[in-house]
């Protein structure tokens, strides 16, 4: 059973382990990204199929056996030519997990800005991450376990297609037929930038009342350099694919992820609807 929102990394092997992986998700090696037919394109980025426009989601966070860790909401507002988007979950312990992303979609998707939050006793570190697209980064964390402090600065070489934060609006936009790679930088807390390939993992067949709808489960398989995976298979912990389900029945729709969402146990956050009271 996956453990609670309060469990923390205690040993620096483990950390190190589980910490490759994150939602947002692992450190490893850079990878040049490439098209569904296995080019090497780093001049541009995913294309642009569905916009992105305004939108006010509301989401849950759950364990791997389905327990309910906190509630969320999903917001995005298009301004001028960009796209602010804010996924922000807040724990009852009054833990919270706020990432934001600025990004561009002109033809393709191209991430500005990215800013992450998180903070509290569900999570074994604070950490605050500020990063944009010229690969200026700033990141700042606090561990809980000693009170120490890191701060690391400085500027990244990055490809068009870094999708921190928005990998389900990728998700979207890709083919259910092929495999597609991007990348992400992972923070751990010193960046790396890694290689994330979406690729189609069959489909589902999910409910809506009495309409029945098919969902295309994608895998989102982190890319590990060499000795990473060597070291985590070492360790006994090769960290596990993320998942995400679309329903693409013409125009797709998020429905469920299930993965790290940091770092740490693999959580699913779902779409909810506002209960009303008695």
């Amino acid at each position: 059973m996956t453990p609670g929102p309060s469990r923390r990394l205690r040993s620096r092997g483990e950390r190190i382990a589980t910490v490759m992986l994150t939602l947002l998700l692992i450190g490893g090696a850079a990878l040049p990204s490439r098209s569904a037919t296995g080019r090497a394109d780093r001049a541009g980025g995913i294309a642009v199929h569905y916009p992105e426009g305004t939108v006010h989601g509301f989401l849950s966070l759950r364990t791997e056996a389905g327990a309910l860790l906190a509630h969320g909401d999903l917001t995005q507002v298009v301004r001028d030519a960009a796209v602010d988007s804010r996924m922000v979950f807040h724990f009852p312990d009054a833990s919270v997990f706020d990432e934001r992303v600025t990004f561009t979609q002109k033809g393709v998707f191209a991430m500005q800005v990215y800013h992450l939050v998180q903070s509290g006793p569900a999570f074994a570190d604070d950490i605050e991450v500020a990063l944009d697209h010229s690969g200026r980064y700033l990141v700042k964390s606090t561990t809980h376990k000693d009170g120490t402090h890191h701060q690391y600065a400085g500027v990244l070489d990055l490809p068009p297609d870094v999708y921190n934060g928005m990998v389900i609006t990728i998700a979207k936009n890709v083919s259910p037929r092929a495999p597609e790679t991007v990348h992400i930088v992972a923070f751990t807390p010193e960046p790396r930038l890694i290689g994330l390939v979406i690729a189609p993992f069959g489909t589902h067949k999910v409910t809506i009342g009495q309409h029945v709808e098919t969902a295309t489960d994608y895998a989102l398989k982190p890319q590990l350099g060499t000795l990473l995976h060597f070291f985590a298979r070492v360790l006994g912990k090769v960290p596990p694919d993320s998942h995400t389900w679309i329903v693409s029945d013409q125009v797709p729709a998020f429905v469920r992820y299930e993965g790290p969402l940091y770092t740490g146990p693999v959580w699913r956050i779902e779409l909810v609807a506002p209960a009303w009271p008695p």
